[in-house]
């Protein structure tokens, strides 16, 4: 590690959200350290799930290729109650996405190829088996004292962004405690290879059983993931005993009551509780939380691990500007969208906790009426939640929201993909400030990063995009200017270019 010790921002914590971060600020121009008192990767699977906005979001850090290619690509979820099922899903109906509903990926993998994508990158730098001790914020920047191998040493930065996970050292140094729900269900998390699926389909699906015969009263999830490896959990009840259920002579008879006569290893098991909670502030003068440390869900519904990139891409950006010389305020910002993100999260993580694991009486009286209603009834199987699966944040009415126009998307909607022939939108949005204009009367006072969508019958100039199959104009508007923020959010809508940046927010006229 070269010698330096200033940096703009240093991250503590290379777990996914860290790694992202880092890697996002570093493609920005931001002199960034990264510093983890590990030198690995995560152990076990962990998060696998991850949804089309953080694999667009991977695309724009340089690894969504990558991840996708590696990962198993689903959109397809059913829900059975015993040996029936109750229903089928699809994520994503619609054509021309890039990206995939969601893939599966182990933590390990994405960490793996977010440290590829982070050693090419200059300004960055790599500090592993480097453990923070302590900070001081002193008002103009973050000191921080750090173990490592060679000694101990001291490093300066602008802003201390912490993704040191669920149990964050950082945010126990700072005396700061997360408000929430703690559930006391146990479950069973265990990582198994196997050559073949006892749940064969055309492609990988998502199974969720509630009462499933192979474990009585209790709930199970079955996912596939990549080099054969299937995740399944268990529904074990609050009095179960960690210890004893990670046994393997405990575990495999549950597995094979599941699997049947088929050969398996047990590559890696898990019993946990969790909590629903968050910091009152992710912003602590200049130390900001992000990811776990932030803010924890239950692991149904893959809310964790999407949120937590989420996070990254919200603040990257943010952080960028503010090094250039933009108003601090902007950092507030972040904690308004991102703590309304946590709690859409949060909220829909603790109801689709309680409908898998009712504690009263009541509860259970309704869960089973409407899974013995949803196998013949529409209504009803809207009412089933197995974890209703990790949607982006809709950043409506915040501070960073200006003027929209009927007929066009929605302001503070993220940008939706869309094909241009061999091409697709959003690989050339985000980064920076853009206008996206679609038809030829919107493009009038353009000026900046522009983007432009011809309608059919419409004369396409050079650079100019046509969209030919109508993805465009039905998921933007007709004759519309749309200002995209860095993150790819809608930030204002007009029919013209030139009335466009006068409906942009007060806090961002300067950026533009």
């Amino acid at each position: 590690m070269a010698n330096q010790t200033e940096f703009d921002v240093a991250v503590v914590g290379a777990g996914p959200v860290g790694l992202a971060l880092a890697v996002d600020l570093a493609r920005q121009g931001v002199g960034t350290l990264l510093i983890d008192d590990n030198d690995a990767v995560a152990v076990g699977s962990r998060a696998i799930c991850w949804a089309k906005r953080t694999l667009d979001i991977f695309d724009r850090l340089g690894v969504g290729d990558a991840m996708v290619e590696k990962g198993v690509t689903w959109k397809i979820g059913r829900l059975f109650r015993g040996a029936h099922a109750i229903d089928r899903f699809d994520l994503l109906p619609e054509a021309g996405h890039k990206n995939p509903a969601f893939i599966n990926l182990q933590q390990y993998h994405v960490e793996a190829e977010l440290i590829r994508r982070a050693a090419t990158l200059d300004g960055l730098t790599l500090a592993f088996r480097h453990a923070l001790t302590r900070h001081e914020d002193t008002g103009d920047g973050v000191t921080l004292h750090v173990e490592t191998p060679a000694g101990d040493k001291t490093f300066r930065a602008q802003f201390c962004v912490a993704c040191d996970g669920a149990r964050s050292p950082t945010r126990a140094r700072m005396g700061l405690t997360m408000a929430g729900e703690r559930f006391e269900e146990r479950f069973l998390i265990a990582d198994v290879k196997m050559a073949q699926s006892p749940f064969e389909t055309p492609a990988p699906e998502r199974w969720f059983w509630f009462h499933p015969p192979f474990h009585a009263g209790q709930s199970a999830l079955f996912h596939k993931q990549p080099d054969d490896i299937y995740r399944i959990d268990f529904q074990l009840g609050p009095d179960a005993d960690p210890a004893h259920e990670r046994q393997p002579d405990v575990v495999r008879p549950r597995l094979e009551a599941m699997l049947g006569d088929r050969p398996f290893s047990l590559e890696w098991v898990s019993v946990y509780a969790f909590t629903c909670a968050r910091l009152e502030r992710f912003v602590h003068g200049n130390v900001i939380f992000a990811g776990d440390s932030a803010h924890v869900v239950s692991p149904f519904g893959a809310r964790g691990g999407n949120g937590g990139i989420q996070d990254a891409d919200n603040l990257a950006w943010k952080l960028a500007a503010i090094v250039r010389g933009a108003p601090r305020a902007l950092l507030g910002t972040y904690d308004e969208e991102r703590i309304h993100a946590a709690d859409e999260n949060i909220k829909n993580s603790a109801r689709a906790t309680r409908f898998m694991t009712p504690k009263t009486p009541t509860e259970s009286l309704f869960r089973e009426a409407v899974l013995a209603l949803s196998q013949d009834t529409p209504f009803a199987k809207r009412l089933v939640n197995s974890g209703r699966l990790s949607t982006p944040a809709d950043l409506a009415g915040s501070s960073l929201s200006g003027a929209g126009v009927p007929g066009a998307i929605p302001v503070g909607r993220p940008c939706p993909d869309a094909a241009l022939g061999g091409d697709h939108l959003l690989a050339h949005l985000g980064d920076r400030f853009s206008t996206l204009t679609v038809g030829a009367a919107a493009r009038a006072g353009v000026r900046g990063h522009h983007v432009h969508v011809a309608l059919p019958g419409e004369p396409a100039g050079p650079g100019d995009f046509l969209d030919a199959d109508g993805f465009v104009a039905e998921r933007y508007g007709r004759d519309v200017a749309i200002l995209v923020r860095p993150d790819q959010h809608v930030m204002a809508t007009a029919h013209t270019a030139g009335a466009l940046y006068d409906a942009a927010p007060n806090l961002i006229q300067p950026l533009l």
